[in-house]
């Protein structure tokens, strides 16, 4: 194979007047175009006006210039080029000029010893033109004509069109230097802006602690970056990706939608830690929705079209935050650059950091309320159990003693009722006791509280509760955090259902499996949409309750029941809880 060629002496003796006019014509306007397809597409329309032939192509060398790694063509239109199928790779005829680069004439191509034919479909042709393209001393490619009009190719034929392929060769050369001009601007522009938004990023993890303003600014400043139709953050929550911020086409609808880890593109970003690029997102969309059941349609992210999609994980020390998703590109078609991939992957990265600071300060000031929260409910609890209800039953008593000193029939039925009347006031002060902050789950523990809870449930309607507490063989208690969360997600999805549900029967399950706590309530009532919001249910609290102690939630709901589930890491009364917001991935 002949790799390179020194450049032979051009002859114009040969050329007739027209081809000598067209030549000094064609230099000045290959040498405009600034495009490398452009100089192509110009090239083999000179060279055919030139040679008088029918067809032209040029054959663009790979790397190790073995073969042809591109193949474009005039003269045969997109019907007869749908019928030929694949294009040549430089075997026959064409593979001549890739190991000897210098012009070849053939007056019937199919006579020459190395011809392949034609495949099926391909238009006949006959005569032949070859001439190689060189930069500098390298061969680059070639020029190939075919089917000269009037007869064979002549030496006037090659010696034009082995002075348009010399020119042909600055002109390409040119125009590389050009783009590669063009793409160093474009990648320095992408590291400056990259630089901008990492520095705006920054700025918002010093001044802002609050994630929903934070998110704000990651969508929309990521957008403008990415010049994307729409930007979308999915935060990680338990086996789900929740769509917490969004900006662009996006519906606001989608606020709150969850997708599924497993099984979703984004899951993938963030399950391998590497960007995702999607040639029609549209395309995953539905089929992520399809398989998961979600309802999702793709006109909710994008307008209709074909838009390609980069989805890029955030991680933060190692914890896996949540996923990028650009989607669509507002200045082009066609997939993302490896340069603008960079570029959100950075952004990515500084936004990471931002939206895990602001978790961190919204999960402890969290459990900060949720713990002032727990303090006064005790406080409470204690108040009235030490205060209110001892005082009405010193009264229960009185009236009982007053009751038997009487002989008075009409003030004893009196005082029964009174009796009775205080009865159930200290039967509703003893609930709200509980339902407050039950001495048991901090004096005994939490299966002893769950007793009580349950048998409080039962009298407050018709419902059968079975209980199933599977918590013996532990070396201790549960840590107090842990009790704490999960009493209170059976506490409030037992109210849920003896309030909402129409329910007959549930059942509570909490036991222990392996290094997790698990705990369920199912009912048999009438279910719920679990992706609506619905202000009073405390799903929203239930999901809150468990992340601050690095469990997760589970909410599964039909016609037919509800099933909320609660997997919490185990910890012990002594040991310290690690959060959500710390897990590492291994």
């Amino acid at each position: 194979m002949t790799s390179s060629a020194a450049s032979p002496a051009l002859k114009l003796d040969a050329l007739d007047e027209d081809q000598l006019r067209q030549l000094v014509e064609a230099g000045p306007t290959l040498g405009a175009e600034l495009h490398l397809d452009s100089v192509l597409d110009r090239l083999l329309t000179v060279a055919r006006a030139l040679t008088g032939a029918r067809y032209a192509a040029v054959g663009v060398l790979d790397s190790d210039r073995h073969a042809l790694e591109r193949f474009i063509t005039q003269g045969i239109d997109d019907a007869d080029r749908e019928l030929i199928g694949d294009l040549p790779k430089g075997h026959g005829v064409l593979g001549v000029l890739i190991r000897d680069p210098v012009p070849l004439r053939l007056s019937e191509v199919s006579e020459h010893p190395l011809s392949y034919g034609f495949p099926p479909g391909h238009p006949p042709m006959h005569t032949f033109l070859g001439v190689p393209v060189l930069i500098g001393d390298e061969a680059w490619g070639n020029l190939y004509l075919t089917d000269k009009q009037g007869g064979p190719f002549n030496e006037g034929d090659e010696q034009a069109a082995s002075v348009l392929a010399l020119w042909a060769g600055i002109a390409i050369e040119q125009a590389r230097l050009h783009e590669r001009t063009e793409r160093q601007r474009d990648e320095a522009s992408y590291a400056l802006r990259a630089l901008e938004a990492t520095t705006a990023i920054s700025r918002a993890l010093g001044a802002q602690v609050e994630l929903e303003p934070t998110l704000e600014l990651v969508v929309k400043r990521g957008r403008a970056i990415a010049d994307a139709r729409s930007m979308l953050v999915l935060l990680v929550e338990g086996e789900e990706l929740v769509i917490t911020a969004l900006a662009g086409e996006a519906s606001t609808d989608l606020l709150g939608a969850r997708l599924p880890i497993q099984g979703s593109v984004s899951g993938k970003a963030l399950v391998t830690g590497q960007a995702q690029r999607v040639a029609d997102f549209a395309e995953q969309i539905e089929m992520t929705s399809r398989r998961a059941g979600l309802g999702l349609s793709p006109s909710q992210f994008v307008g209709p079209g074909k838009h390609p999609a980069l989805l890029v994980p955030m991680a933060y020390r190692g914890r896996l935050v949540g996923v990028l998703n650009v989607v669509g590109c507002l200045t082009k078609e066609g997939t993302f650059t490896d340069a603008e991939e960079k570029l959100v992957t950075s952004f990515a990265a500084s936004a990471a950091t931002a939206v895990a600071a602001a978790q961190s300060v919204e999960s402890e000031r969290l459990r900060m309320s949720l713990h002032a929260m727990e303090e006064e409910r005790s406080r409470w609890a204690r108040e009235l159990h030490d205060e209110t209800l001892q005082g009405l039953g010193a009264l229960r008593v009185l009236l009982s003693s007053a009751r038997r000193a009487l002989g008075n029939p009409e003030a004893e039925g009196a005082l029964g009722r009174a009796i009775e009347q205080v009865d159930d006031e200290i039967r509703n002060l003893r609930s709200l006791i509980t339902d407050l902050r039950p001495a048991a789950l901090d004096e005994i523990g939490l299966e002893a509280a769950l007793d009580s809870l349950l048998d409080q449930r039962r009298e407050q309607g018709s419902i059968e509760i079975e209980a199933r507490i599977e918590l013996g063989g532990l070396p201790g208690r549960l840590a107090p955090e842990l009790e704490t969360a999960v009493y209170r997600l059976i506490q409030e999805a037992l109210t849920n259902v003896v309030k909402h549900s129409e329910a007959s029967r549930a059942v509570t399950q909490v036991s222990v499996e392996g290094d997790h706590v698990v705990a369920r309530v199912e009912d048999d009532g009438r279910g719920f949409d679990s992706g609506v919001s619905h202000p009073g249910f405390g799903l929203a609290g239930m999901r809150e309750r468990a992340t601050l102690v690095g469990g997760r939630v589970e909410i599964e709901s039909t016609a037919a029941g509800t099933r909320i589930s609660a997997v919490f890491p185990l910890r012990l009364a002594g040991r310290p809880l690690r959060l959500a917001t710390e897990k590492q991935t291994g």
